[in-house]
């Protein structure tokens, strides 16, 4: 029998231990090992070359995380089974397995209606199927439909496992010292309380630096300018692939690229055979694409491609306030006359959108635990005045246009 219970060296929270051999069967799957081909940042190596961490990094890391909460938690009298155990750290493996390549430019463009989690539970039930039922528990919990509510919360809220793992690491491998924060004090501090998860008292200031350092990642790193113009190219050029696709063009791509390229791809007609060419896509396959397609006869494509290849991406405008159209037409004309093609052709090189980010939603609060044993929702229970302000969304605008 081959030794199943491994160690991984980690570079944020040094080794991790792999603690049984279902979940180290889970981890050797093709499934799970398709995440070691997706980065976890997408295009923000543009900006950040360091960025270049995938997903695998990041679920091992969240199975860390929750080894330890569970650990804090029994500690302080928490009943948490076996059976429960295994089932949180198997749902905080697998929460992200069905993201696409280059994680969120799939779901606009070549698959439409259907989210990752969506992708995510359909990998689950069918590795819950190869596994003789094993993951029932963890796919119960995965989808907030368990009793114990603070179960759910583990993998799912505004202080889950996966939030504290990906603001750290993605902190570490950007070099934006901004989002690290204390993963370990955070989790030290929590307990369950009504069978809601809570943070004690004396950690209000590591979850006042958590949402202040969330609040900063989203505006410096995951919606720096760069890495937003990038997406929406790789967005663009998934789009026009497409569309050559259904007009009969020809498009050099691996299997699994071709089958979503040349299908239409919804949500009702996701089968067992689409989510096998799923399980085969990743960030390999659209790169090696999207260099071939620099070459291609159709000059948009070819263009929008050549953009990511060299970095030579298009001129972007951020503000406050909605950009007026005649000003998104006068850009526009521009492209039409410059490369001689058509209103809607243009669409691809002059777009304008809206982002937002609400650091802290008090529709789904964090509970302070005060010594008496009352609840308190942070932003009320905090002297930092700025927590109020983070409940409330930033909303910006942005205009993209070659230079």
């Amino acid at each position: 029998m081959p030794n199943k219970l491994k160690i991984l060296n980690d570079p944020i929270y040094g080794f991790i231990q792999i603690p049984n051999s279902l979940i180290f069967d889970i981890i050797e799957h093709p499934y799970f090992q398709r995440l070691r081909r997706i980065t976890q940042m997408g295009f923000s190596n543009l900006v950040y070359p360091g960025a270049n961490h995938t997903r695998f990094h990041h679920a091992i890391g969240c199975m860390h995380l929750m080894q330890k909460a569970i650990r804090v938690l029994r500690f302080k009298q928490v009943k948490i089974s076996k059976e429960e155990e295994n089932a949180l750290c198997i749902a905080i493996l697998l929460h992200d397995i069905g993201h696409g390549a280059f994680s969120h430019a799939l779901e606009h463009s070549i698959v439409s209606g259907i989210s990752h989690e969506e992708i995510s539970l359909k990998f689950m039930k069918k590795l819950n199927k190869e596994f003789a039922g094993e993951l029932s528990l963890a796919i119960e919990i995965f989808e907030g439909k368990n009793t114990r509510k603070f179960l759910c919360q583990l993998i799912s809220s505004q202080l889950d496992i996966d939030r504290l793992d990906y603001l750290k690491r993605d902190s570490f491998y950007t070099g934006v010292t901004e989002g690290n924060i204390s993963s370990d004090r955070l989790i030290a501090m929590m307990d369950v309380k009504d069978d809601e998860l809570v943070i004690e008292q004396k950690g209000i200031y590591s979850v006042e630096k958590f949402l202040i350092a969330r609040r900063l990642m989203y505006w410096q790193v995951y919606l720096h300018k760069t890495g937003l113009v990038a997406e929406n190219i790789l967005v663009n050029v998934l789009k026009r692939a497409k569309e050559l696709a259904e007009n009969g063009d020809t498009l050099h791509a691996s299997s699994s690229l071709h089958y979503f390229l040349y299908n239409q791809i919804s949500k009702e007609n996701f089968t067992n055979e689409t989510l096998n060419m799923f399980s085969k896509l990743d960030d390999y396959d659209v790169l090696s694409a999207i260099k071939e397609w620099v070459n291609h006869e159709d000059k948009i494509l070819s263009l929008l491609s050549k953009m990511i290849v060299d970095r030579k991406l298009l001129r972007i405008e951020i503000r406050q306030e909605i950009f007026k159209e005649t000003y998104i037409k006068k850009k526009k004309d521009k492209v039409i006359k410059k490369l001689n093609i058509t209103e809607e052709e243009a669409n691809y090189f002059v777009f304008h959108q809206e982002i937002s980010n609400q650091a802290y939603n008090l529709k789904s609060p964090i509970y302070i635990l005060s010594k008496k044993g009352k609840l308190k929702d942070i932003a009320k229970a905090s002297d930092q005045l700025n927590l109020q302000a983070l409940t409330i969304p930033v909303v910006k605008h942005f205009i993209c246009y070659p230079k």
